[in-house]
């Protein structure tokens, strides 16, 4: 019998083929472990459950996308192809995406309940209430044993030693933990126990976090009469409670130095307030005392006429320049008058009765303007200038 004889490298080629062409795309949910960042910025490691193990590795231009940092233990859910490294004759899964078991279905049921709240006007920026600068009282609403508290307490303690702290203890994670949480800021508000309350916990998984993202926290911190700082989870993280916040904190750190000044540095700054104002007012009044310093009162009136002198100059000027022009105008208005006047006296009746011409009237009155208009024997009046001349029509001629 002829076998045909394979090399390694063609055996693993074959195997390699049929791996990659019947695996192209997979998706795969299980526990990472033996999380390794490569020096390259790759990310090594491998996936089980209780049965198995694969190896998988994502590639550092994929992992630059990722919103969290993979860890060993966290339950994991990716999308890739398989490969086969042919010089180990190993198998492993090439992730193109990769997040949190369960992740997708909570971030889309993030996102519903967000775009509902936000719709009911929660998150509006105009219902935002400003910190008090100095307040006498903080308010923490978080678990007393957490990491968080620990640190709020020293940044207050180093920052501000004299602020009062009020710890409103609450599980931060858990089925009851959403219902306390809120019953701990209504509480707070009842009694008005702060000047302001910080909300929040440390990191943890996109589900540890969620009792901040349950509406009854989300409208508990929205309806708070007391400003609310909240501070879930590290810089990266998020929950609902941030955007009904008065303010967001990236860390429970960040909260506690944002809602307390640096009592240390107030007298300095005090200090530098004083002075800066005491300079601000020296350098007016220096310069006052310079403008105020060339008037005297033996040169005020000097000054006053060097000042007035020319403008009752131009004054005169101007009033000199006024009267001529209206004189002038008055002038071609007079000529233009007498022109007027000459042409209208020479068209005047009575200037041609001055040159000899008289008016004829017949015995009713009427001008007789042609010879036609009377008849031999009729009486006529004839007016010069000056008198009445009555006379008879002897003979007519046209």
């Amino acid at each position: 019998m002829n076998v045909k004889h394979l090399t390694v490298s063609e055996l693993t080629e074959q195997i390699r083929q049929s791996l990659e062409g019947s695996f192209s795309y997979v998706c795969v949910e299980g526990e990472i472990s033996n999380c390794r960042p490569a020096s390259s910025g790759h990310l090594y490691f491998s996936l089980k459950d209780s049965g198995a193990k694969i190896d998988a590795v994502m590639f550092k231009n994929r992992l630059r996308s990722l919103n969290f940092e993979p860890k060993d233990g966290m339950l994991l859910r990716v999308r890739g192809s398989l490969s086969v490294y042919a010089p180990r004759g190993t198998y492993s899964i090439v992730c193109e995406e990769m997040e949190i078991a369960g992740a997708g279905e909570i971030l889309a049921m993030l996102e519903k309940r967000k775009q509902k709240l936000a719709a009911e006007g929660l998150f509006d920026t105009e219902q935002k209430k400003e910190l008090p600068r100095f307040p006498s009282t903080i308010g923490v609403v978080s678990s007393p044993t957490g990491a968080a508290v620990r640190d709020i307490l020293n940044i207050l303690t180093r920052r501000a030693s004299g602020i009062k702290v009020i710890i409103l203890p609450t599980p931060v994670q858990g089925d009851d933990a959403a219902s306390l949480i809120a019953a701990r800021i209504k509480q707070a508000n009842q009694w008005k126990l702060a000047d302001v309350l910080i909300v929040g916990r440390g990191g943890g998984s996109l589900e540890d976090l969620l009792p901040f993202s349950e509406e009854e926290v989300v409208r508990a911190v929205a309806k708070s009469k007391i400003p609310v700082v909240s501070a879930v989870g590290h810089e990266i993280d998020w929950a609902l409670s941030d955007f009904a916040a008065d303010l967001r904190a990236p860390t429970p750190s960040a909260a506690a130095e944002l809602v307390s000044e640096n009592l240390a540095v107030i007298p300095d700054f005090v200090r530098r307030m004083i002075q800066d104002f005491s300079n601000a007012v020296k350098t007016r009044l220096d310069r006052a005392r310079l403008l105020l310093k060339p008037f005297d009162l033996s040169d005020m009136e000097y000054r006053f006429r060097t000042i007035l002198q020319p403008r009752l100059i131009r004054l005169d000027d101007a009033k000199d320049e006024l009267i001529s022009a209206i004189s002038e105008k008055c002038t071609e208005l007079r000529g233009k008058i007498e022109l007027v006047s000459a042409v209208i006296q020479a068209g005047s009746p009575l200037a041609a009765m001055e040159r000899g011409f008289s008016v004829v009237t017949d015995s009713n009155g009427k001008v007789v303007r042609n010879a036609a208009m009377v008849k031999k024997g009729d009486m006529l009046c004839i007016k010069p200038l000056k008198g009445k001349i009555n006379a008879e029509v002897t003979e007519c001629m046209e």
